[in-house]
C-alpha cells in the first residue's frame, strides 16, 4: 500500500509557469497583502486547470465575478486577493492566462459591416498584451472653482459591484415596461430607479478618486469626496468622467484591423472581454 504521505512522484508534472509578466500597473494601487511581488517585478503565470475552465462556464459565478477571480488567483499564485488588484491589471492578466493556457493566437469570429459575411480572424494576443498601456495618474483634473482633482483606478470588486447594480436596474427597466403594471407603479419604480443610477455614478466617480485638493488641504476621506460630487455642478462631474474615459482608453485592448474576405471592405474588430467566450476551448 502506498503511504499517503509520500512524495507524489507525478508533482513534477504538475504544471508550470507558462510565461512572466509584468503587471499594468507596476504593482502600484495594490492592497497591501494582496500581492506578492518578485524583486524582478514579473509575476509567474500558469495555464488554467480543468477546474478554472469550469468555473468560467458558470453562468452565476461569471455574472458577480468569482469565476473570474478564482481563475486568476489558480494561474497567478502570486495574487493573493483577485477581488483588490486595480482594474488596469484585470485585462492584461487575464490575456496571459489565455496564453500561458492555449498560446498566443486567438480566432475571433466576426461578421462583415458591408457584406454581412462571417470570417474568422486570428489575434496575436501578445501584440494585445504589448498595447496595453499604464494611464498616466499624474494628469489631475483642475475645477474651475480652484480644486485638483487626482484620480486612481478602481479595484475589480468595484468593477464588479458596479456591474451588478447595472444589472439588476436593466432588469427593473424590463420590468416597468410591462405595461399589465399600473402606470402609478411603473413612474414610482422608474423614479427609483433614476435615483439609483444616479448615486451609482456618482459612487463610481468617487471610488475612481484618489484625492481632492483645496486651499492647501487634501481630502482623502471617502464620504467627504462622495459628498462632494452629490453637491458639485454637472459639469464638475463631466470633467472628471472625461478624465476617467481618457484613462480607460490608454488601458484598454486595442482594436484590429482586418478586411473581410468576400468584399474586402476593411473594418476594426473589437477583441470583447466576454469571459465566457474570450477563454471558451473546450477539453
Amino acid at each position: 500500500m502506498t503511504d499517503p504521505t509520500s512524495t507524489n512522484p507525478l508533482q513534477r508534472h504538475f504544471r508550470q509557469p507558462a510565461i512572466y509578466i509584468k503587471l499594468t500597473s507596476g504593482g502600484k494601487y495594490w492592497q497591501d497583502g494582496s500581492l506578492d511581488l518578485p524583486v524582478t517585478g514579473e509575476i509567474p503565470v500558469y495555464p488554467m486547470t480543468a477546474k478554472d475552465e469550469i468555473m468560467l462556464r458558470t453562468p452565476d459565478a461569471l455574472i458577480n465575478g468569482t469565476s473570474v477571480v478564482n481563475v486568476i488567483e489558480s494561474c497567478c499564485p502570486n495574487i493573493k486577493d483577485a477581488w483588490a488588484m486595480p482594474s488596469i491589471d484585470v485585462d492584461s492578466t487575464l490575456i496571459a492566462i489565455r496564453i500561458a493556457s492555449y498560446g498566443q493566437s486567438m480566432t475571433i469570429t466576426a461578421q462583415c459591416s458591408s457584406c454581412k459575411e462571417e470570417n474568422d480572424y486570428e489575434v496575436d494576443l501578445q501584440a494585445k498584451l504589448a498595447t496595453i498601456q499604464m494611464p498616466d495618474y499624474n494628469q489631475t483634473v483642475e475645477t474651475d472653482d480652484g480644486l485638483t482633482i487626482k484620480l486612481k483606478p478602481i479595484t475589480y470588486l468595484q468593477v464588479c459591484k458596479a456591474g451588478n447594480i447595472v444589472f439588476e436596474e436593466e432588469k427593473l427597466i424590463r420590468a416597468i415596461a410591462d405595461k399589465s403594471v399600473p402606470e402609478d407603479i411603473r413612474k414610482a419604480e422608474f423614479e427609483k430607479h433614476i435615483r439609483s443610477m444616479i448615486e451609482l455614478n456618482i459612487t463610481n466617480i468617487a471610488n475612481a478618486t484618489d484625492s481632492i485638493m483645496v486651499e492647501g488641504v487634501t481630502v482623502t476621506n471617502t464620504d467627504h469626496i462622495i459628498d462632494y460630487y452629490r453637491n458639485a455642478k454637472s459639469t464638475i462631474l463631466t470633467q472628471v468622467q472625461d478624465k476617467i474615459k481618457e484613462f480607460g482608453i490608454a488601458v484598454g485592448i486595442k482594436e484590429e484591423n482586418v478586411e473581410c474576405s468576400e468584399c474586402h471592405q476593411k473594418f476594426k474588430l473589437a477583441v470583447e472581454f466576454d469571459y465566457a467566450h474570450f477563454f471558451a476551448k473546450g477539453f
